[in-house]
């Protein structure tokens, strides 16, 4: 029963040593050491953002204007001003694509893990089946040091609308629950702000933590000598991961956002989504492997812009948006890691070409474009284009499954890697495509 229970929480001790050693095994040298993935989700329109089309009629081009950018040729929407000045050290890929239209979920899914499970109309939740978010392979493969958070997801557990259950390909999958994230869940932007999870109650302090500590190693040792020590590895090593997080300091320290200079919070934004773009930079900072930001509470809250796509872009999303993004590129050149940090710049799919009777966009998974930065990534590179209208890749067109198994490759863990299920079945860590040399500098 304990072996079948510690599989169920993860994996075995076997198993999890054993896949931390694999990227090393594979002679893979890393050139990111970690991530952060802003996740623009609800389908973020690529026509009035990365890939204008001023030549276009109205009824595409849209209201704004392009203006030219830090990367010669290159123009951007006029409400990424900031960004527009960070052009000459991102990769801009105007050609992804994938199969699903309708469904938010399964194009979220399709865009974290690579998994492309075709369209549909069914409302989709997590499974211990699905393939790992970036942020879980990282955990797994590529752990942080003890006192360290693995991987951190906020400021929303982000759910396939307002009533829906939480959106897939934010998890562990098939790397077991010891991969999931830490979800925060409150405000980074509030006075008050602080994460349960990681801090101890009232009645506990820290002396009395380390006797329960003792306790523990204690009564594991007495179980340990009849039950065998494989029996329980698993649950012992979540354990203490759990344990040396609450004693951890640094874990404490990088959570301390208020400690931030006025002018600093003010650069990313005093918002939710600006602060919790700081606190990935913080935690990145303090040792914390993987962070994603979903900007949206629910599939359909901020980015799925049906109607009134124009004023909510101008007036709220693009320039937080631009404040955060910009900030954190900045920070991370100045405190020298953006060489080994990649920042990913996600959303689940497009928009529509032609402007509907809501002055909206509509979902289009035929052609969109994401942003990335760091950790090899090549500067100031654009891959790909669209055609005359946005509407279909006119070259060099891309999978979220090759852009992932290229973020995989240069965060030394090969793409290909296989894991395995409760059922011993085999599964490819990206399902299918190879790393893309293109994209690489």
């Amino acid at each position: 029963m304990l072996r079948v229970t510690s599989g169920l929480a993860g994996l075995t001790l076997a198993q999890l040593l054993g896949g931390r050693r694999l990227a090393a095994a594979a002679g893979l040298a890393p050139q990111a050491d970690a991530c952060i993935v802003i996740h623009l989700n609800g389908g973020p329109s690529h026509l009035d953002m990365w890939d204008m089309k001023p030549a276009a009629p109205a009824g595409i081009r849209g209201e704004f204007r392009p203006i030219d950018s830090s990367l010669a040729g290159t123009q951007v929407c006029e409400h990424l001003p900031l960004l527009a000045r960070q052009m000459h050290r991102t990769t801009l890929v105007r050609s992804m694509h994938h199969s699903v239209n309708n469904s938010h979920a399964e194009a979220v899914y399709t865009s974290l893990t690579g998994h492309d499970r075709g369209d549909g109309t069914r409302i989709t939740g997590s499974s211990p089946q699905d393939h790992p978010s970036p942020g879980a392979a990282l955990a797994f493969f590529r752990p942080a040091a003890a006192d360290r958070v693995p991987h951190v997801v906020l400021p929303y557990m982000t759910k396939e609308g307002r009533t829906g259950p939480p959106q897939p390909g934010f998890f562990g999958g098939l790397l077991g629950h010891g991969c999931d994230p830490l979800f925060i869940l409150q405000n980074p932007d509030e006075p008050d702000f602080r994460v349960p999870e990681l801090t101890l109650s009232s009645d506990v302090s820290q002396l009395r933590l380390s006797d329960r500590r003792r306790l523990l190693e204690n009564v594991d040792r007495w179980f340990a000598g009849p039950l065998g020590e494989q029996s329980l590895g698993a649950m012992d090593e979540f354990q203490r991961s759990a344990l040396n997080l609450l004693a951890s300091s640094a874990a404490r320290q990088a959570l301390a956002i208020d400690q931030e200079p006025p002018a600093t919070r003010a650069a990313y934004g005093r918002n939710i989504y600006g602060q919790s773009v700081l606190l990935a930079r913080r935690m990145i900072e303090a040792g914390t492997r993987a962070v994603t930001v979903s900007w949206a509470p629910d599939a359909n809250a901020t980015w799925d812009t049906h109607g009134g796509n124009f004023v909510k872009l101008r007036d709220t999303l693009l320039p937080q948006f631009d404040h955060a993004c910009s900030a954190l590129l900045d920070d991370l050149h100045e405190r020298g890691l953006l060489e080994r940090t990649i920042v990913a710049v996600l959303g689940d799919f497009g928009r529509s070409p032609k402007v509907n009777a809501a002055a909206g966009r509509d979902h289009w998974n035929y052609c969109y474009s994401v942003l990335m930065a760091g950790g090899g990534f090549k500067r100031g590179y654009v891959h790909g284009a669209s055609d005359r209208s946005g509407a279909f890749p006119a070259r060099d067109a891309l999978t979220p499954a090759e852009l992932l198994a290229t973020l995989y490759q240069q965060l030394g863990i090969p793409p290909d890697t296989l894991l395995h299920d409760q059922l011993g079945r085999p599964h490819r860590l990206v399902p299918t495509g190879n790393a893309q040399p293109a994209l690489i500098g």
